[in-house]
C-alpha cells in the first residue's frame, strides 16, 4: 500500500522535565511517596535521561495524580478525539483530500476505553461518510501503529480503490498514576501525549513510497513485564526493568528475519533512553538519531512515536531503490514487537 500523507499533532501545552519536577514537588502526592521514590523522580526529571520536553492534553496537570477514574476517562473522551482529528485534518490537507473521501478509518490507542470507540467521535467531528468503515484497535500498547498499518493493507488488498486513514493517538496523561513502584514512577517521567495520522491507497501517492513486508512477534510469557493493570479503577502501567533487554531481544529476532533487500535507515519506537541504547548494537551501524530526537522533544508518546520518528527521518532522507528501504520497528505490551519496510 502507498503512502499519501503523514501528519502529527501534539497538545499545545508543553512542559520541560524541570517543570514536571516542580509540579511534583508542589503536589500533595509527594508527601505520600517514600523518600526513595522522590529521589528517583528527582533524578529522572532533573537529570539528563534523553527527554527535554513533553506535551500534555490533560487540563490542570498539577492535579492529575489526584483525579478520579471517572475524571481521567472524561479527559480521554474529550482530548483523544480532538487530538486525533487534528492529526487527520493535517494529513487530509497534505493529500488535498476531504474527510468524505475516506472509505475507512482505523484508530489505535491504549490509554482509554470508549464504546463506541474513537473512530465514532472522529468521524463525526470531521464529517466522514456514514458508510465509511470504522475500526478501533485497543490493547496493543506502544507497538500498535505498525499492526494498524498492516490491518489497513489488508483492507486495501480487498478493496483496491479505497482510501484508508490510520491514526495512532494516546492521551498518556489520562492514565498517569503514581505510587512507590519504580516502574510506575519511571512511567510518569517518560510518557506524553500525541497523535499521528497516515493516509493510504493501493496506488502510488506523490512520493511513490509504500509500506510492506510486515512482521510480528509475540512473547506472552513476558506479558507481565509491560502492561496495564487496573488499580482503584484506574489504569496503572507495569514497567519492568528488563524492558530494554526484552525490546532488544525481540528486535534482534525481527531484524534477523528482515530478508535480503538493503536497509538504508532504521526507524524505531523511542521507548526511552535505555531502550534506544539497548537497540543500538542490534541494528548497528544504522543510527537511531531520529528516534532519539523525537524522544528528546516529545517524550514517549506510546503508539504514535514510531510515526513521529518516521516523519523526522523523512525530513533528511527518502528511501530509494539504490540506497534501500527504511525499516520500521515498534514494540510494547504483550510482550510484542512489529516491523515493516517503507520504500519504493
Amino acid at each position: 500500500m502507498f503512502l499519501q500523507a503523514l501528519a502529527t499533532a501534539v497538545p499545545p501545552t508543553q512542559f520541560s522535565q524541570s517543570q514536571c519536577w516542580d509540579i511534583v514537588e508542589k503536589s500533595p502526592v509527594r508527601a505520600r511517596l517514600q523518600k526513595r521514590s522522590r529521589l528517583i523522580l528527582h533524578s529522572i526529571l532533573r537529570g539528563d535521561h534523553g527527554i527535554a520536553t513533553r506535551h500534555f492534553a490533560a487540563p490542570d496537570i498539577e492535579k492529575i495524580f489526584d483525579r478520579s477514574s471517572d475524571e481521567l476517562n472524561a479527559i480521554f473522551r474529550a482530548e483523544g478525539p480532538a487530538l486525533a482529528a487534528r492529526a487527520l485534518t493535517a494529513a487530509l490537507a497534505q493529500a488535498n483530500l476531504k474527510a468524505s473521501d475516506l472509505d475507512a478509518l482505523l484508530i489505535c490507542t491504549c490509554t482509554g476505553y470508549l464504546c463506541p470507540g474513537l473512530t465514532s467521535y472522529v468521524s463525526e467531528q470531521l464529517g466522514l461518510r456514514t458508510d465509511a468503515i470504522l475500526q478501533d484497535l485497543v490493547g496493543l500498547g506502544c507497538g500498535a501503529a505498525i499492526p494498524t498499518l498492516r490491518a489497513a493493507s489488508h483492507m486495501l488488498a480487498a478493496q483496491p480503490g479505497a482510501t484508508v486513514a490510520c491514526i495512532a493517538v494516546e492521551i498518556c496523561s489520562a492514565v498517569f498514576f503514581l505510587d512507590d513502584d519504580p516502574g510506575v514512577i519511571i512511567s510518569a517521567c517518560l510518557f506524553s501525549d500525541g497523535a499521528a495520522a497516515t493516509l493510504w491507497r493501493a496506488t502510488p501517492g506523490p512520493t511513490g513510497l509504500r509500506a510492506f513486508d510486515f512482521q510480528t512477534l509475540h512473547r506472552p510469557a513476558d506479558r507481565d513485564k509491560l502492561r496495564f493493570e487496573h488499580r482503584d479503577g484506574k489504569l496503572r502501567n507495569l514497567l519492568d526493568r528488563a524492558v530494554p533487554q526484552l525490546a532488544a531481544s525481540a528486535v534482534t529476532e525481527l531484524w534477523a528475519a528482515r530478508g535480503p533487500r538493503p536497509i538504508a535507515r532504521v526507524v524505531a519506537h523511542p521507548g526511552g533512553r535505555d531502550v534506544l541504547e539497548a537497540l543500538a548494537p542490534v541494528v548497528a551501524p544504522h543510527s537511531l538519531d531520529a528516534s532519539a530526537r523525537v524522544l528528546r522533544d516529545f517524550g514517549n508518546m506510546s503508539s504514535p512515536s514510531v510515526l513521529f520518528a518516521l516523519e523526522e527521518t523523512l525530513r533528511t532522507a527518502t528511501p530509494t531503490a539504490a540506497d534501500g528501504d527504511f525499516w520500521l520497528v515498534s514494540f510494547g505490551a504483550g510482550f510484542s514487537a512489529h516491523s515493516c519496510r517503507f520504500g519504493v
